[in-house]
């Protein structure tokens, strides 16, 4: 086994070869890596050059020396036990690039051998990086492996949907296990934002397109709330037109929600309508709105686990201590860091525990 400071030395230099890519590819499309996005776009037209542009430099940011050794600290005692190392089975979900580099790297610095299965449509971008390991450190190329079919694992992490949790659970539950469901963010507004955190708002509801745990899918807007400067705001984010399969989305519940003459607000590419559940579909935005600001707190700690994230504008005050773990400013919901853990269960905690 690799001792534990040649591991996060692997992940710090990881972190600027990803940082190295990142900035070749701003300057030109002829690189190793274009390939590479070609190759993921082909399997996943959510996988647009932009939305692995985005993920590839937010992970070169996340990987410094700085905040992998911090991520490390908190774990020190636990990843100095000499254990014997297990095999932890990864089920990816594949909804937004390099979703399950996280588990990978957890794994890795955990000293565990790591058995990945790949979503449909993203067997590219993990294996790549998984690549890139190899080649900073030879000695892991038995530790990080890709399987169709998982068996002879010791534990299991598996990320999906409501639906397939039950499935995770039917055939997991035997081996320790963290089961993930499904999870959004939300944002809390209290109707005097700006046009430029509007717009930091916009990045948590269209990166990805919407599709990531921690997008943005709800508002919580006060009472006769006068949507014009949001949707002003919003403008800037109108190229989500030039792809084929967020506009589908957007026609059909369009659509739909005409037939049905449900009350909504649309601006061409996005529609806001009032509706109680959390998680919308593709191009849609619910909003919920409130009078009073202690009822929504109560409102949201009841759904708190159902929430990956509540953005605010900064030092707003607007929601109190009982939220605050959840608490991050417009526009940082895809800038998650090392500690931020899906479904806020401690991966890293569970692996040295096994």
């Amino acid at each position: 086994m690799i001792d534990i400071e040649k591991r996060i030395n692997v992940l710090i230099t990881l972190g600027g070869v990803l940082n190295e890519i990142s900035d070749k590819l701003s300057l030109s499309a002829d690189t190793e890596f274009s390939k590479v996005i070609d190759r993921a776009g082909n399997e996943n037209q959510w996988f647009t050059k932009q939305s692995i542009l985005k993920a590839l430099k937010n992970w070169s940011f996340v990987l410094s020396s700085e905040e992998v050794n911090r991520w490390a600290e908190l774990y020190k005692s636990g990843l100095q036990q000499n254990k014997s190392a297990k095999n932890v089975a990864v089920i990816n979900a594949g909804n937004i690039p390099f979703v399950g580099l996280h588990d990978m790297l957890s794994v890795f610095l955990s000293g565990h051998k790591y058995i990945g299965k790949n979503a449909t449509g993203d067997d590219v971008l993990l294996p790549y990086v998984a690549s890139l390991l190899k080649a900073i450190e030879p000695g892991i190329n038995e530790s990080i492996h890709f399987v169709p079919k998982l068996e002879k694992m010791d534990a299991v992490i598996a990320t999906g949907s409501n639906n397939s949790s039950r499935y995770f659970e039917y055939y997991f539950g035997k081996y320790p296990n963290i089961i993930r469901k499904n999870m959004n963010g939300v944002a809390v507004l209290d109707g005097n934002e700006t046009s430029e955190e509007l717009k930091n708002l916009g990045e948590d509801i269209f990166s990805y397109f919407g599709l990531g745990c921690r997008n943005v899918s709800k508002l919580y807007v006060p009472e006769k709330y006068n949507f014009n400067n949001f949707f002003e705001s919003m403008y800037g984010f109108n190229e989500v037109m030039n792809h084929n399969k967020y506009m589908n989305n957007f026609d059909y519940n369009n659509s739909v929600f005409l037939l049905k003459q449900f009350p909504f607000l649309q601006n061409g590419f996005l529609i806001i309508r009032e509706e109680k559940n959390i998680p919308s579909p593709i191009s849609v935005l619910h909003y919920e709105t409130y009078s009073d600001i202690n009822t929504l707190i109560e409102t949201l700690s009841v759904s708190e686990d159902k929430l990956q994230c509540i953005t605010v504008k900064k030092e707003s005050g607007v929601l109190n201590d009982k939220l605050n773990n959840l608490t991050i400013e417009f526009g940082m919901s895809q800038l998650p860091s090392l500690t931020d853990y899906a479904d806020r269960a401690d991966t890293m905690q569970f692996l040295i525990g096994l």
